[in-house]
């Protein structure tokens, strides 16, 4: 395969992409978001292995309400998700650690129709931690995991039966506007006529409750925040120092979205060898390293519906946290 290897064991395969152009284009998107204004990072950078782990961490926090209530809400519906879809493998985006990815699983079995799970993430460690530790738990089970950037790489995803396509989460709410647009089309050229996508939306709510979910008590979230300049120091050679940081997490009412950024303490020059940059920040000056937009359902299934994707069901939890949107291409 070009500019892969693969990892096989019978019920396990692996497509990890070639690691050095993998961090070509991480540097090249790095040097673009840095040279805007603001200036920003790229949130993908989030999810090293430190990353991923502090991410698990910040789920199971009191204040942060979108993975329980989003698994809550699979539970509720996940039957009637899989007998709508009548899918037989599940393509998961930005899997991760693949904890709710078990509630669309069993689903499946009940169905009598697990397959193939196909998940898909940045994470090499993460996704291979997860792929065998679901083999040990679904002896019928295949999985056939890609190791990739899902903004730029969907079309690596292969060509299958019957597919559920899920993107869990809430995550789209971290892409821009073009973002989406661009991502949904992608989806929707990955997919075959006949097949579903599943869509995890976080909701429009109350603004203390979404502020205080990024800016948790015991300061996982900043702490979260604030490794990504590690992640940015292996890629470029950069002398990022996190204690001359500090985590900031604010709504912005008019986007309808929280904003997470690094706001420098002190002016500051930070050098960047691998991208030829020196980054002058003045103090209080921020670094914006992710965006979470809030939808409603009209927003959500006008995008869906503009992929050519068409809206088959929509799903919420009683006090209208968060949404699972369902549809179909063809």
């Amino acid at each position: 395969m070009n500019g892969e290897r693969q990892v096989s064991e019978s019920r396990l395969l692996i497509e990890v992409r070639d690691r050095d152009r993998g961090d070509a284009r991480d540097r090249a998107d790095l040097a673009a978001a840095l040279r805007r204004r603001p200036r920003e990072i790229p949130s993908k950078l989030f999810y090293d292995e430190r990353g991923s782990a502090l991410f698990e961490r910040i789920t199971e926090l009191p204040e942060y309400y979108q993975t329980r209530t989003e698994r809550a809400l699979l539970e509720r519906v996940a039957d009637r998700v899989v007998a709508t879809s009548a899918a037989r493998e599940l393509v998961e985006i930005g899997s991760g650690a693949a904890t709710k990815t078990r509630v669309l699983l069993d689903a499946l079995r009940r169905a009598g129709r697990l397959q193939l799970y196909v998940p898909f993430d940045v994470a090499e460690e993460t996704l291979r931690r997860s792929a065998e530790e679901l083999l040990e738990e679904y002896p019928g089970l295949a999985v056939h995991g890609i190791v990739g950037d899902f903004t730029a790489q969907l079309g690596r995803i292969p060509e299958g039966d019957r597919r559920l396509v899920v993107f869990l989460g809430g995550t789209i709410g971290n892409l821009g506007p073009d973002a989406v647009r661009h991502f949904l089309a992608d989806v929707e050229s990955a997919m075959a006529p006949g097949d579903h996508f599943l869509l995890g939306v976080d909701l429009i709510k109350d603004i203390a409750r979404l502020e205080a979910a990024y800016n948790d008590a015991a300061g996982v979230t900043a702490e979260f925040n604030l490794n990504i300049l590690a992640a940015v120091n292996r890629l470029t050679g950069a002398d990022f120092n996190p204690q001359a940081f500090r985590h900031h997490a604010p709504y912005n009412r008019d986007r309808h979205r929280i904003e997470m950024w690094l706001l420098s303490t002190q002016a500051q020059t930070v050098h960047l060898p691998a991208l030829d940059l020196e980054l002058t920040l003045a103090e209080g000056e921020g670094l914006l390293t992710e965006i979470s937009t809030k939808f409603d359902r009209s927003r959500i299934e006008t995008l869906l519906t503009g992929s050519g994707l068409t809206p088959v069901g929509w799903y919420t939890d009683p006090e209208n946290l968060f949404g699972l949107s369902l549809s179909r291409k063809g």
